[in-house]
Parts: C-alpha cells; structure tokens; sequence
C-alpha cells in the first residue's frame, strides 16, 4: 500500500493524503473499509481538518499550500480549475476555450488531477452528461463525482 500521511473516512471513500511535509501532494480515493490513520505530519493535519470542514459545509473554501507536480499544462489546467467556484461547472469544450486548447487535452489534464476536491475537476462536465473522473467513466468514480456534484447543491445531468 502507498505511503499515506492520513487516511481519512468519507462518505463516498476513504481519502488517503499524501503530503511532503509541508505540502499536499495527493489524495487518493481509497476503497470503503480501509483503515483511517491518524495524521503523520501536521501538512497532513491541516488537510485533514480542511477536507471534514468541506465535507460539513460544501461552501467551505480550501487554503492549503499544494505541490502540483505535472507538466506545465496540466498545472495551467489545474490552476484553472481552482478558480471554478462551488456549486457552478464548466463544459471541458468552455475549459479548453479558456484555456485554448482541445477538449480532450483539458480532459486528460483532469484525469491526472493527483489533488481532487481540493483542485475541483469534479466541476468539470462532458458535453452531454458528468464525462469522466479520475481517469475512468464508469463505476465507482463516476459515484463519488456525482456525490460531489450533489454536495455542492449542482444540479445534476
């Protein structure tokens, strides 16, 4: 199992956090029944109290120090995604016109996304229905993005 600094339960999975002491570097959607961990660092402390105030309040605004490690694109994608606020999506095709680029590439960036929730790629639809999440587009993901969506009192498609 992947070094985590915290496992912490959710109502749709268990979150495992990822720090590198000072910064969240990931979170990882683990499976129902994992066990918690209480946090190793205080990095993993804070995003753990952060996550349990958004998943109380989906208006809760998220102020933590993150490491996003990709390419120079996917960082410009999630950049841009932090700035979607809660309760309101985007299209990925009105994504890549902001950004301009391709849908698919905005789609790929997403999927890749190490830091969900708190980079909110969730807030991100396919033309006609939620698309993908977590790199998939179907099953399990596809739950926890529309329990997301749900939270944060989006209609849903």
């Amino acid at each position: 199992m992947k070094a985590y600094h915290a496992r912490l339960l959710a109502p749709f999975a268990v979150l495992g956090i990822v720090t590198d002491g000072e910064f969240l570097v990931g979170i990882d959607f683990l499976p129902p029944g994992t066990p918690e961990l209480a946090p190793q660092n205080q990095a993993a402390e804070e995003v753990g109290a952060q996550l349990r105030a958004y998943l109380a309040d989906s208006a809760f605004r998220f102020d933590l120090p993150l490491a996003m490690r990709g390419t120079a694109f996917q960082t410009r994608v999630w950049q841009a995604l932090r700035n979607i606020p809660g309760g309101s999506t985007l299209r990925y095709g009105e994504l890549a016109q902001r950004l301009h680029t391709a849908p698919r590439a905005v789609g790929r960036a997403c999927g890749t996304n190490p830091i969900p929730i708190v980079i909110p790629c969730h807030r991100v639809l396919a033309q006609n229905g939620l698309g993908g999440f977590m790199g998939g587009t179907g099953g399990d993901p596809l739950e926890i993005k529309r329990w997301l969506l749900a939270h944060e009192h989006f209609p849903l498609p």
